[in-house]
């Protein structure tokens, strides 16, 4: 009875885990895609989206196929395992730097606005997206080079917790880099906020250039902050399973705390999808390019000619010049 019972819970989170593996592929591709046809979208923060979308793309190719294997508990040679769980840590610090760099971006948009292009220049966005990816594989592939469960097996059944050294997890992994970029992308938030509620007191009527310029960035930063929300709410709970897993040593936990961290799991990897549905319902020109790409390429009707409105971007530039 409890091996049918066992079973079906593995039907059900394979079941989810397909659902929401090909949501966040779908999602993440009309992201980027959006991006691609959009001009008044191919700016600094946006570029950031598309690094962020690329990394959730990732984890609904490659992640979601490997958590159910993982799940399932299959006979892998052991570096294969510890590779694809490495993989999964990869892409999850590519999409918190991915965010902490979209909150650099606009902390310095409302800190510096008149020297922001000097500072901000195409080639120091394409490296700062380079770093955050190639830091990401540094730091996740940190167990392939030792730090890790070596038993001395050529295969095992492979489970996140029979190669990957909850030590490493819990102190390098998300201390340093999930909880401590966090704080910081926090910090940000919280500054870009506080500045630009006093530049807005100073221009109470909100009528001019710089009123308009900072109504919009506060429209903006609202939209973001919620990206970065609702990853916190997405992963502080796995990352909270795999503290208490690690200072309980090797304690028996219960069929229930087991089923919680699947639950976890499902909820870090759900954040994936959620982001291209934020962007549809914050984000209008991201709306009116999803429209677009519905009517143009999929039901494949004449698109409207596009409305005369600035965009926020082009507000920005005009009031910073």
């Amino acid at each position: 009875m409890a091996n049918e019972t066992d079973l079906s819970y593995t039907a059900a989170y394979i079941t989810v885990e397909t659902v929401i593996g090909i949501s966040a592929v779908l999602g993440n591709i009309l992201v980027i895609w959006a991006v691609k046809l959009n001009s008044s979208l191919q700016n600094t923060t946006f570029f950031f989206i598309v690094s962020l979308a690329f990394a959730d793309l990732a984890v609904g190719v490659l992640v979601m196929p490997l958590a159910i294997i993982v799940s399932l508990g299959m006979k892998l040679p052991f570096y294969s395992c510890l590779f694809m769980c490495c993989l999964m840590i990869i892409l999850t610090n590519a999409s918190i730097l991915s965010l902490l760099a979209v909150s650099i971006d606009r902390y310095l948009r409302i800190k510096i606005p008149t020297r922001y292009k000097i500072v901000i220049t195409p080639r120091r966005i394409y490296l700062s997206i380079l770093f955050v990816w190639i830091l990401s594989f540094l730091v996740g592939l940190v167990p392939m080079f030792g730090w890790n469960k070596n038993l001395n097996s050529d295969y095992l059944e492979c489970q996140f917790l029979n190669v990957i050294r909850m030590d490493y997890m819990v102190y390098f992994n998300i201390f340093g880099w999930i909880f401590l970029p966090m704080l910081v992308i926090l910090a940000l938030y919280i500054e870009v906020f506080y500045l630009i509620r006093k530049h807005m007191r100073k221009n109470i009527s909100n009528t001019g250039r710089r009123g308009i310029f900072y109504g919009k960035e506060y429209k903006t930063a609202k939209s973001l902050a919620l990206v970065f929300l609702l990853f916190a709410i997405s992963w502080l709970p796995l990352s909270i399973c795999n503290c208490y897993i690690y200072y309980t040593g090797g304690t028996q936990h219960s069929s229930a705390f087991k089923w919680f961290v699947y639950v976890a799991i499902l909820l870090s990897h759900a954040n994936s999808a959620m982001n291209p549905i934020v962007y549809a319902f914050k984000i209008k020109k991201f709306k009116d390019s999803y429209s677009q790409i519905l009517r143009t390429y999929i039901l494949h009707k004449v698109s409207e000619s596009s409305s005369g409105e600035h965009t926020l971007d082009d507000i920005s530039q005009d009031c910073v010049e």
